[in-house]
């Protein structure tokens, strides 16, 4: 399926390890101009070498001066779908974090994506189209007890989104949240790859993974290139009709009613 993504520039924050890798590598594959974002020009230049293009760009988006930095340098591109993937948790609980942890979660999640969104909002309102995605998680529905910090913050993500998504109407910009569960990185495999040594689930990941995903309908773990490909479907022309939605991708996980 021909996506339309051609001739349409994306930025990624994000987007120079994990997920927000093959987001970039999936929205590159589609035609469209990816700006591929790092913390540092170093992460941004090393992750468009390895998927073969996109322009590297970069900033530490959990400041305001970050994002003053990352927006100067997309100044001289129309930013046609701003996919805000940038974020994560941190270790803590409701008996060690601190309030400062709690501030810099929110200013991680959330306040790097809302920065971008109000840099990005005007343009796309003078062109009459744009895509705004946020990757959330679907612990903001449905939180642990561990990491509050990070399950609040993702919280608040999927609640702005579904505002600014009231907030665009008619504009012709696109605004919905992708709400993953566990995504199978080479980290997560490795970590129960040793946990499936220990516990006797097998030498492979084959063997292994079933005991892991023992309670995910489909048996098995959300893989990368999944997220990736609805990301990329959501950003399309095609996608017109799929808006203020915060869609789940979790093999069944929770179930198709919150």
């Amino acid at each position: 399926m021909d996506l339309n993504l051609t001739g349409k520039t994306a930025l990624i924050t994000g987007s120079y390890r994990g997920t927000g890798l093959i987001i970039a590598q999936i929205m590159l594959q589609e035609g469209a101009q990816v700006l591929v974002h790092g913390l540092n020009l170093e992460q941004a230049q090393q992750a468009t070498a390895s998927i073969g293009g996109g322009v590297p760009v970069s900033g530490d988006i959990a400041t305001t001066l970050g994002c003053d930095t990352l927006w100067e340098q997309c100044a001289a591109y129309s930013i046609d779908i701003l996919i805000n993937n940038y974020g994560g948790a941190d270790a803590g609980s409701w008996q060690t974090s601190q309030t400062e942890d709690w501030l810099a979660s929110f200013a991680k999640n959330v306040l790097s994506a809302q920065q971008l969104i109000s840099r990005a909002l005007g343009p796309m309102r003078e062109n009459g189209w744009g895509r705004i995605i946020n990757i959330g998680t679907v612990g903001s529905t449905r939180p642990n007890n561990r990491m509050p910090a990070y399950y609040a913050a993702k919280g608040a993500l999927a609640n702005m989104t579904i505002g600014l998504a009231k907030e665009v109407a008619g504009s012709g910009i696109g605004v919905n949240i992708v709400s993953p569960a566990m995504i199978l990185t080479p980290e997560v495999q490795a970590a129960y790859m040793e946990k499936g040594m220990r516990e006797g689930w097998g030498e492979t990941w084959e063997e292994v993974e079933p005991h892991v995903a023992k309670d995910i309908p489909i048996g098995r773990i959300t893989r990368r290139e999944e997220v990736a490909n609805l990301v990329a479907y959501l950003c399309s022309p095609l996608a017109d009709a799929v808006h203020g939605q915060n869609i789940r991708i979790d093999g069944g996980q929770l179930g198709i009613v919150d």
